[in-house]
């Protein structure tokens, strides 16, 4: 196959849409009120097989929002200081904004039509980060506004799992309980647990590459 089905490949498969894994860290779990404080995304690419893997990791360190909430009982899970010299936070509209360019860049590159949001219970990450969008009055969100791929449901299904760290482990993708609560760390199992459900339907014969070609 060549370059150009390569990219039309991943887009055939999910109606135009680009999966694209997020997660966040915040100060709590009101968008409205409660500081975003990390975001991370993985873009996804798919071979020549029709097998999905991550591609590229992007994360920024967030500055708390002026008169935003930290939840002392949020703060004490992620263990985040917000206002570390060495966290090289940026204003949410900055660090939005380079997250974006680099979803934009590769829906156009993939030939598909937008992004939609990949998370383990989707709905959180997805409110936070459209809350973000308002709040700034940021242009061209590649993300569907509303869709997700939630892979608390996936993982419910094809492993009987709902927790992240569980449904990892049952997919036989190592996980470290050290790292996790950072958006990197778990942004990129997310992606692995996605990828892995997306790839066993396909062997299972739920989705043939060759009847897109």
């Amino acid at each position: 196959m060549n370059e150009t089905t390569l990219k039309s490949l991943i887009a055939k498969r999910f109606r135009g849409f680009l999966p694209v894994v997020v997660d966040v860290e915040t100060g709590g779990i009101n968008p409205k009120t409660d500081a975003l404080l990390e975001i991370a995304v993985v873009i996804l690419r798919m071979d020549n097989e029709g097998n999905l893997h991550p591609s590229q990791t992007v994360a920024r360190h967030v500055e708390p929002f002026a008169g935003s909430n930290l939840e002392p009982a949020s703060m004490a899970v992620n263990g985040i200081d917000p206002y570390h010299p060495f966290r090289c936070a940026l204003p949410e509209s900055a660090a939005i904004n380079i997250i974006f360019k680099e979803v934009r860049r590769e829906v156009k590159g993939s030939g598909c039509t937008r992004a939609i949001l990949v998370g383990h219970n989707a709905f959180f990450d997805l409110g936070f980060l459209n809350a973000a969008v308002v709040r700034n009055d940021i242009k061209h969100n590649p993300f569907h506004p509303f869709s997700s791929f939630d892979t608390v449901t996936l993982a419910g299904l094809a492993y009987g799992q709902t927790v992240l760290a569980r449904a990892v482990n049952a997919a036989g993708i190592p996980w470290d309980t050290r790292e996790a609560h950072s958006a990197v760390y778990d942004v990129q199992r997310t992606a692995e647990l996605f990828c892995d459900v997306v790839n066993r339907w396909k062997d299972m014969g739920g989705w043939l590459p060759e009847s897109y070609a």
